[in-house]
């Protein structure tokens, strides 16, 4: 495979910089990141920090990582931002944070940590996710809360804590997620934002209220959850070991979904974002919940006045690496062409779900199905047929979110399938029947957060914009194939999934 092409940052030097600054903080699976932004949001050359860490995972479902270890590095990443401010002479105007998704802990009274935090990923809790079917009317609570009853959200959760670790529960003085834990422990700050509670599936999506009904049919009294704050509502923490992080706000943290739409400029109903990772996801900002969520996608309350519609995808990244680790390795330049080139009748129908489906169906125990392979099939096409189930995939996300409101005008992609091979964007513009812009830009969900915050104490202020590559349209010569494929899609699915 080629090298991976360097990936600007819009990075700017300290002399180019225009203040407010803001500290942001990024916790994602790999690692924990961190940078000054300024008032354009560009990070500042120099302040970047990172500090790598890995999930712990076992065959049982676990996906844990340490939360204090998280603690801890986030607050060697503060003191080092701090540090480089205070040699520059550059006074901190608010400190923002973002991380993972869909995180669970316990917290004691004495605000220490009585579990690992369990991720997105950690599916201990399956067995609950029947339970709670039985306990609460789920099609209700979609409607309610924009989210389904699935093992990364609370619910299902709660009761899996409470069966298996009733002593542990018993101790509980609040459940949180991991940016709640980050900031007690950092300022003794105590607050969750309705994001992340949204994202906890905690949330009604239409108000912006905590989910009371959803506690109760999970026996979880309302305290247990912090209090929800927007993001004109951070905290003001004194009394710090940084006197310069004394007195300014402390916006609380965001998961990073919402920041990977913001970063790019994915901001309003006319631009989806596609991120394209080892999963995936599609998104778009809308200003307010739909009537009705599309049963396929999930809606979550992120301000006073926007919610964020979209799906996930399990396999992007992680089927990209079946081709690599399973068919012969091929030039990198012969994929390309493959994917960027005229569609093939021999490359197989794919339906791309190597661990399972999220949007649109739901269908946990789904399997990856390979149809249609002959004799004349060979390892370029097996690339194609596995990328066009990615894209159709993501259409099927597509149409209900313009069936709920999106007006699209154009999706930005980014993510590292996109870097490394970005001829599968011809694919995706073609699947959707719509532009499609690649961004040429790393680390923009932590621009996002940063952007969040700079909204609210520098509003006034021109942002820069990212930089792109070239817009990629749909050929309307392929536009029958991807109709064709669509439905084809659907009859494997029906036949094969559900």
């Amino acid at each position: 495979m080629a090298d991976t092409p360097k990936i600007p940052t819009m990075s700017i030097k300290l002399k180019d910089a225009t203040a407010p600054f803001v500290l942001a903080m990024d916790v994602g699976s790999t690692a924990s990141r961190g940078g000054l932004y300024d008032a354009t949001g560009c990070p500042v050359k120099g302040s970047k920090q990172r500090i790598a860490h890995e999930f712990t995972t076992g065959h049982d479902g676990r996906s844990t990582i340490d939360a204090d270890q998280i603690a801890d590095e986030c607050r060697r990443i503060v003191e080092s931002i701090v540090a480089f401010a205070e040699d520059k002479d550059l006074r901190i105007s608010g400190v923002c944070f973002d991380s993972f998704a869909s995180s669970f802990l316990l917290v004691d009274k004495q605000k220490q940590a009585l579990t690992p935090c369990a991720t997105y990923a950690d599916s201990r809790c399956a067995p609950y996710v029947e339970k709670l079917e039985k306990r609460a009317d789920v099609g209700a609570y979609h409607q309610r809360t924009g989210v389904r009853a699935h093992t990364s959200y609370h619910p299902a959760r709660f009761l899996w804590v409470q069966d298996q670790f009733p002593e542990l529960w018993e101790k509980t003085w609040r459940v949180m997620t991991i940016g709640e834990y980050v900031y007690l422990k950092l300022a003794g700050i105590e607050g969750l934002a309705t994001s992340t509670g949204a994202w906890s599936g905690i949330v009604n999506a239409h108000t912006g209220e905590l989910d009371t009904e959803i506690l109760a049919a999970c026996d979880v009294d309302p305290p247990l959850i912090s209090p929800l704050h927007l993001p004109t509502e951070p905290a003001f923490p004194t009394s710090l070991g940084w006197p310069a992080l004394d007195a300014i706000p402390w916006f609380h943290g965001i998961p990073d979904g919402w920041p990977s739409n913001v970063g790019p400029g994915a901001t309003d109903a006319s631009t989806i974002a596609v991120a394209a990772a080892t999963s995936g996801a599609m998104r778009v900002l809308l200003p307010q919940a739909p009537e009705h969520i599309p049963e396929g996608l999930w809606c979550y309350r992120v301000s006073s006045d926007q919610v964020i519609l979209g799906g996930a995808l399990n396999d992007v990244g992680r089927a990209i690496s079946w081709l690599e680790r399973t068919v012969v390795a091929l030039p990198h330049e012969d994929i390309e062409e493959t994917l960027a080139g005229a569609p093939s009748d021999h490359a197989p129908e794919v339906l791309p779900f190597f661990s399972g489906e999220r949007a649109t169906g739901w269908a946990s125990g789904a399997k990856a199905s390979l149809v249609g392979i002959t004799d004349d099939t060979t390892p370029l096409g097996l690339w194609r047929g596995i990328i066009e189930g990615i894209a159709v995939s993501y259409g099927r996300i597509y149409d209900e979110l313009d069936e709920a409101g999106a007006q699209t005008e154009r999706v930005i992609a980014s993510g590292r399938v996109t870097t490394d091979h970005p001829a599968w964007l011809h694919i995706l513009a073609d699947t959707l029947r719509c532009d499609v812009v690649p961004l040429a830009m790393k680390r923009a969900t932590l621009r996002g957060t940063a952007l969040i915050a700079l909204n609210i104490i520098a509003p006034g202020v021109d942002r820069a914009v990212p930089p792109f590559g070239e817009r990629i349209c749909p050929a309307e010569a392929n536009a029958e194939y991807y109709r064709e494929l669509r439905a084809n899609f659907e009859a494997l699915y029906k036949a094969l999934v559900k």
